[in-house]
């Protein structure tokens, strides 16, 4: 798949930042058109953000020495807390080769499109929790283009200790030589599959009230076996991003929180009065 250049994607955002202005101008009371603006701005601001993550691709500041060193030390710190082997879940894969397609296919083709699904979904049916959601996912993904300059090698780089690229093997295959490619094949820590696949997953558990939202859980979980097994990442991976994500949205409802009491009115003597006579009333009854 020919993902946008960060050039389409600059004018992308251009547009629909000029098209939310003239929506905003042309405003009424009779005709609010806030869902259109509502839509065009959120459309923009995805579309910068997706341009600045190609941009930061291209900037010379990662260097790849020292990826596999780190990759063996997240090998030993693992071992260490007593987290089971990646390589034992890749071997059952390979014991079970029919589970070697859907499991490279799971990880090549899901997680982008799930994500822009949950995002589209939240807009259109629980807007009133979509700010919050996609700040944590901006926080998420901001960190881990950050954090992608610590170069980190994927299991599969350790052939030694056992490790195949099952991409390689089963298909498809969405990485080609080092350095190629959309995806950044030393940026192992942390895993932008498994915190998008959180934000999809715990997004639609915490918003939605049906009974069925348990079973989208699955997507992380399946995403968390997935990527170890088809030895595109460690265990340490996924738990720093999942990490990430929680931060990411308490630090936005703390954020909101203080905007909140800052904007509140200083209560008058007259409410002083009428808090203490509630709390009197309550300590009586």
């Amino acid at each position: 798949m020919k993902w946008p250049t960060w050039e389409q994607a600059a004018i992308a955002a251009v547009l629909s930042g000029v098209v939310a202005l003239v929506l905003r101008r042309r405003r009424s009371l009779d005709h609010p058109g806030q869902f259109t603006e509502q839509l065009t701005v959120e459309f923009a601001l995805i579309s910068a953000l997706y341009a600045v993550w190609r941009v930061a691709r291209k900037l010379p500041l990662a260097q790849d020495d020292g990826a596999i060193e780190r990759a063996r030390s997240i090998v030993d710190f693992q071992e260490a807390i007593f987290l089971p082997t990646e390589l034992s879940l890749q071997q059952f894969i390979l014991r079970n080769d029919w589970l070697g397609w859907p499991t490279t296919l799971y990880y090549a083709v899901l997680h982008v499109p799930a994500l822009i699904a949950f995002l589209v979904w939240l807009f259109v049916f629980h807007r009133p929790h979509f700010a919050h959601w996609r700040n944590g996912l901006v926080f998420l993904t901001g960190m881990c283009l950050v954090i992608r300059f610590w170069r980190v090698a994927p299991p599969r780089f350790l052939a030694d200790l056992g490790y195949e690229d099952l991409s390689e093997r089963f298909g498809p295959s969405i990485y080609g030589p080092v350095g190629t490619g959309v995806s950044d094949q030393f940026a192992a820590m942390p895993s932008i599959h498994v915190g998008w696949a959180a934000v999809v997953s715990l997004g639609i558990f915490a918003v939605s009230t049906s009974r069925w939202r348990w079973l989208f859980l699955l997507h992380m979980i399946i995403t968390i076996i997935v990527v170890s097994a088809s030895g595109n990442h460690w265990w340490l991976d996924g738990i720093v991003a999942i990490g990430l994500l929680v931060a990411g949205l308490w630090l936005d409802t703390f954020i909101r929180l203080r905007v909140a009491r800052r904007g509140e009115p200083a209560p008058t003597n007259n409410d002083q009065r009428i808090a203490r006579s509630e709390r009197d009333v309550s300590s009586i009854s």
